[in-house]
């Protein structure tokens, strides 16, 4: 028998701390002795990752809030994972580049999310991914259809996701999308995935986690007679910030001393899918479904269980759902009146270039309204796309993931809302702010009782923004 194989899967990624407004991380003094927490994480985990060649042997993404912390802050980080990448034959997945829940977006913000992150990946890394990570692996049918029309071949899923009483993790799946499109599924074994995570005991010693938990689960070949492939996911700032010293244990894990008495070989993602020498076994996936919360997607929408009161998280998102609504309406009317535009939308898809910057907001605006566009138009058009830019950021996961809306990752998807409404109501003259703000007040933290208006108000007024106008008598 062929030996059976490991693939480790390391998940960075670092909410959004950037102020949307001027471009820059505020000093968070909770990070000391660093300045904020993005640097502190670099200095304990993604630096030491990288110096020690982890990811030519892992399987990895890195969100595309950090791709471009990195490229700004720490440039020679960035390069080490290309490198590392390219070393070990393409080892890193794109990631959709908000981190916003994927099944809980229309089907336009999906593909904007998913092509962004596409594009993020390519111009950080040189090469076009074949898979990606869907933020908290949240899923369904739709967002792998739209995935796969996008390019995207492979998907890591939790065990849970598979629509089947008990799934064999130790082999890859494919998902029929419709349209004629497949895309391919690993779940991730999710006993080891949780022991790496949660059981600091359990990774004091590599070796005996490879020979005690590892090798007995690859030791039995597949029914067909294959060799067995496991996969260990894990968010990648355990190793080495969350606990201290895994990283020393992922690269002995993953990269053993030659003579060691492995059983199974380390591979990377790619050399899995690449094999198309077997057809594997079709699956469906449970719609609606994440790896963090085993109540679907309720905690970024809804009461969840796993935390002692969400009732303000149904009120956020409604209240930005109102919000998105709106924007995208003066956004297509806005766009109608800027010749040569055509489509709005596809224009959004290709704003990327400038968010990441592989083109410059001139270029863009002449490819889209012609060379010798007025300047009035073109600065009107780049004002609409960083509209749509912060439109969608303020979706991002991490504003409903914990247990109150006080927290600084609420914060940052209140001030990526100030950012778009305040945009699109100095370009189209609506008063959108103080309806968004009065249907804010539906929701309240939990720890102090503050309403979403008190909320808002501080967030903005932290990164030095006014508070918005009080709401006109009798407005809607």
């Amino acid at each position: 028998m062929t030996r059976g194989r490991l693939i480790v899967h390391a998940h960075f990624y670092q909410p959004f701390r950037v102020d949307p407004f001027s471009g820059r991380i505020p000093d968070d003094p909770s990070a000391a002795p660093f300045r904020n927490w993005n640097e502190r994480i670099t200095a304990e985990c993604y630096r030491p990752i990288a110096e020690l060649g982890i990811p030519a042997h892992i399987s990895w993404n890195l969100g595309a809030t950090l791709t471009a912390y990195l490229a700004r802050e720490a440039p020679t980080v960035l390069a080490a994972f290309a490198a590392l990448d390219r070393e070990g034959g393409g080892t890193g997945m794109a990631q959709a580049f908000h981190h916003s829940i994927l099944p809980l977006a229309s089907v336009a913000d999906r593909r904007t999310e998913i092509v962004w992150g596409l594009r993020d990946f390519e111009h950080r890394f040189g090469r076009r991914a074949t898979a990606m990570w869907l933020p908290e692996t949240a899923v369904d049918l739709v967002t792998l259809r739209v995935a796969a029309e996008a390019g995207v071949e492979a998907v890591v899923l939790a065990p849970w996701q598979a629509d089947v009483p008990s799934v064999d993790p130790r082999q890859p799946y494919r998902v029929d999308v419709g349209g004629g499109r497949w895309i391919t599924a690993m779940f991730y074994d999710g006993d080891l995935s949780s022991a790496v995570s949660f059981e600091p005991a359990a990774t004091a010693d590599a070796d005996r986690f490879a020979r005690e938990r590892v090798a007995p689960r690859l030791a039995a070949p597949l029914p067909d007679g294959e060799p067995p492939t496991l996969v260990i996911a894990t968010d990648g700032e355990l190793y080495g910030h969350h606990q201290s010293f895994r990283d020393l244990f992922l690269k002995r894990l993953v990269d053993p001393e030659p003579g060691s008495d492995r059983s199974f070989d380390v591979v990377g993602l790619g050399g899995v899918l690449g094999d198309t020498s077997t057809l594997h076994p079709e699956i469906r996936i449970r719609e609606r479904t994440s790896w963090s919360c085993h109540h679907g997607v309720l905690r970024w929408f809804a009461e969840c269980p796993d935390v002692p009161d969400g009732r303000w998280k149904g009120p956020l998102r409604s209240a930005l759902d109102r919000l998105a609504g709106a924007i995208d309406a003066e956004t297509e009317r806005i766009a109608s009146e800027l010749p040569g535009l055509g489509d709005p939308w596809a224009a959004r898809d290709r704003y990327v270039d400038v968010v990441i910057g592989a083109q410059t907001p001139d270029a863009f605006a002449a490819a889209c309204l012609g060379a010798g566009a007025p300047e009035t138009a073109c600065a009107r058009l780049l004002d609409l796309m960083e509209a749509q830019r912060w439109r969608l950021g303020m979706f991002a996961s991490c504003g409903w993931f914990w247990d109150d809306p006080i927290r600084i990752e609420t914060h940052q998807v209140l001030r990526a809302a100030a950012r778009a409404v305040r945009l699109i109501d100095g370009l189209a003259g609506t008063g959108l702010e103080p309806r968004f703000v009065a249907d804010l007040a539906a929701l309240r933290s939990p720890a102090t009782g503050m309403d979403g208006v008190a909320i808002y108000r501080k967030a903005v007024n932290e990164i030095g923004q006014p508070p918005p106008r009080p709401r006109a008598p009798g407005g809607l």
